[in-house]
């Protein structure tokens, strides 16, 4: 009899010391969870802050980079072609008027010139405005300016005049990057026709531009020269709103430029 009380006890016992075990088991487990969700969530945090400060960071790059555009423009190309037509209309004989005339036209030349220059600059100014109206709207006063250039045959295909939706930390970038790919177009290309195609797909924004021109081996360019170096420029800055950047051109007939970017 107490043998058996004895074994009941020592049953008893272990029982208790088993379950004590599973739940100190289940409170270390629980412990160590919360623990690593806590790190977790720092992490993330940290990642979140990190990647906000680096976007934040290329915002302020992007708009002292067109301050610096303004300003060397104004200096370099506006100062110069203002300096000009000061002293040709300074050297004007009026008693020579064949001449005085000649004159005249020139500066009237390089008037317009330096207008062009300020509608250049104004167009950049504007930019940052425009996006308030939406990414569509503002990407297509941009085609807008292009097409008023009546150098090229534009196709132009916008989804995304009506959207609504807006993402300021990526607009500005977005639209910077559209300025830089048709400013090394114009520059570079030597193309007839432009495609440009705007669409949201799901939850991406995707934007397409073609042209026709001499195309180039996009390896060897982005090793050797400053269009190579803007090209990264474009893909960093992609890669940086989480988007990618694909380049597919072929050498005499031209290039295609493809952003993907999540939106809004």
């Amino acid at each position: 009899m107490h043998q058996q009380q004895a074994d009941l006890y020592n049953a008893i016992l272990l029982s208790a010391l088993v379950f004590f075990l599973v739940a100190a088991g289940l409170v270390f487990l629980v412990f160590t969870y919360n623990k690593r969700r806590k790190i977790h969530a720092m992490e993330k945090e940290s990642l979140k802050k990190t990647h906000e400060t680096i976007l934040l960071k290329s915002q302020i790059e992007v708009q002292e980079q067109t301050m610096q555009t303004i300003a060397s423009n104004l200096h370099d190309n506006i100062g110069q072609l203002l300096s000009l037509t000061n002293l040709t209309l300074a050297s004007i004989n009026i008693d020579d008027r064949e001449k005085a005339s000649k004159k005249i036209d020139n500066s009237t030349e390089l008037v317009n010139k330096s207008i062009k220059e300020l509608r250049e600059l104004a167009k950049l100014l504007q930019g940052e405005k425009l996006l308030e109206k939406g990414i569509g709207y503002a990407l297509a006063q941009e085609v807008a300016w292009l097409k008023k250039s009546e150098i090229y045959q534009i196709n132009f295909t916008n989804q995304l005049e009506e959207q609504l939706e807006t993402s300021p930390e990526k607009d500005l970038i977005i639209l910077r990057l559209f300025q830089e790919i048709v400013n090394n177009i114009i520059k570079h290309a030597k193309a007839t026709e432009i495609i440009i195609s705007l669409t949201q797909q799901q939850e991406n924004l995707l934007i397409v531009i073609k042209e026709n021109g001499i195309g180039f081996n996009y390896h060897d360019v982005s090793k050797n020269n400053s269009v190579g170096l803007g090209l990264h420029t474009i893909e960093k800055r992609v890669k940086l709103i989480d988007g990618t950047f694909q380049v597919d051109s072929t050498i005499g007939k031209g290039t295609q430029i493809t952003l993907i970017i999540p939106y809004p």
